[in-house]
This record gives structure tokens, sequence and C-alpha cells, in this order.
């Protein structure tokens, strides 16, 4: 299973465009509401989350996390002790850390980026301590960042090819007709 944290003010594209592509490889995602049920994202779309964080389990289950970015979305994660807990247990175990946008900045300031290929977006490259800054999408090891909304596409295709190669990957890319 992998967590996709949504606080308020997160960036819709980012987390749904991403959901809906690992859901269609069959990749178990469940997104977590950080905050109350029903979470707004940075554009007034709001989404119902299939679980609270009180039932985030941090167990060998748990294959990796999810943080979209968005304004004031990122700050919403980067304050929640859940959220903090789940960086904290993917970080220790080894597993897969996505985040896109702004969210980099949470993993930098936490130091997880120090000597690692990441980005985010323009004008966060300061919060990502230590990181050696990359193109729109960088995958380092079981850490993947992406620079914002206009590469969901891309980035959910490098947390696909993560999980389930290259070849699933790509499939997905000409299964729904992207252009190269």
């Amino acid at each position: 299973m992998i967590y996709l944290f949504l606080a308020d003010g997160f960036e819709e594209i980012e987390a749904l465009a991403t959901l809906d592509l690992l859901r269609r490889v069959g990749l178990d995602v469940i997104t977590v509401a950080v905050g109350k049920k029903e979470i707004t994202g940075a554009h007034n779309i709001k989404i119902i989350p299939d679980i609270p964080l009180k039932k985030v389990k941090l167990d060998d289950n748990l294959k990796g996390i999810i943080l979209p970015g968005g304004m004031p979305g990122t700050l919403n994660l980067n304050k929640n002790d859940t959220v903090q807990k789940a960086i904290d247990f993917c970080a220790n175990k080894g597993k897969m850390i996505a985040a896109i946008c702004a969210a980099p900045m949470i993993l930098g300031k936490k130091g997880l980026l120090n000597n690692r290929c990441a980005t985010c977006f323009p004008g966060y490259e300061k919060d990502l301590e230590g990181a050696i800054i990359g193109d729109s999408v960088c995958k380092d090891e079981n850490y993947i960042t992406a620079k914002g909304a206009g590469v969901s596409v891309q980035f959910a295709h490098k947390i696909i090819e993560y999980f389930k190669g290259t070849e699933c990957a790509d499939k997905l890319l000409e299964d729904i007709q992207w252009l190269k």
C-alpha cells in the first residue's frame, strides 16, 4: 500500500493525476485526510480521502508515501506529526518517498535530500538542503521528486517505474495517448 497524503491547499493535478495513473496499473494507493474529513484543494476542488489520519499504519505493508505540493497544502503536511512519522518511517526503512512541487522542501528541511539528485518548484531550491538540483523529475534511490503540476504525468510514470518497471510505466503512457 502507498499513502497519498492530502491536506487543505494541496495541488489537485499533482495529487489526482498521480492517483489516477497509479491506480490504473493496479497499485494500491490510499488517500489520507490530513485534517478534517473533506479536504479542499488549492483551487477549491473538494475531496473526501479514503481514510483519516488515525487509520494510518506504519508497518511492512506500507510500500511508500506521496506528498503533493500546493500552498498551503505543503505547509499543512509539513506541520503534521503523522506525516512526519510516515516520512521518517519510510526513510529509515528505505521505502519510496515521492514529493512534487513545493513538497520536496519537507524532505530537504529534514536533511533527507543531502547529496541526492532532487528538484522542486522554482524558488524552493534553497530548502533542498544539500541536494544536487536536477531536471523536471528526479529519482535517487527511493526518493522521487518533481517540479510541479505540469510534470504530474512524468512524476506518476517515475513512481510506476519504481514499483512495476519501465515496461509497465511506458505501456501506461501509450495507453493514455501521452505524447513524448
